[in-house]
């Protein structure tokens, strides 16, 4: 599956996107997120708080319990202000 990374995420991990192939137990967003940050030190450093972190499933964004099933893509964003 392809991770894509948004505004700070990004700039804070230096990529834009990875393939990755989490392990069967990488079963929800959640899960996804905290392999990431288990994995690699930046994205650990850069996702402390993964509370904050919205996450999109082929385009639809999902709460961190959503399983990832057979997602393609998964976009991993900070909190956009707005208004």
């Amino acid at each position: 599956m392809k991770i894509r990374y948004f505004a700070w995420l990004r700039e804070r991990l230096n990529r834009g996107e990875e393939e990755v192939t989490p392990p069967a137990e990488v079963i929800t967003v959640g899960d996804l997120i905290q392999w990431l940050r288990d994995r690699d030190e930046a994205a650990d450093l850069a996702m402390q708080k993964p509370s904050l972190i919205k996450a999109a499933l082929d385009t639809e964004i999902v709460p961190h319990s959503t399983p990832i099933g057979n997602a393609k893509v998964i976009a991993l964003f900070p909190p956009m202000p707005g208004g």
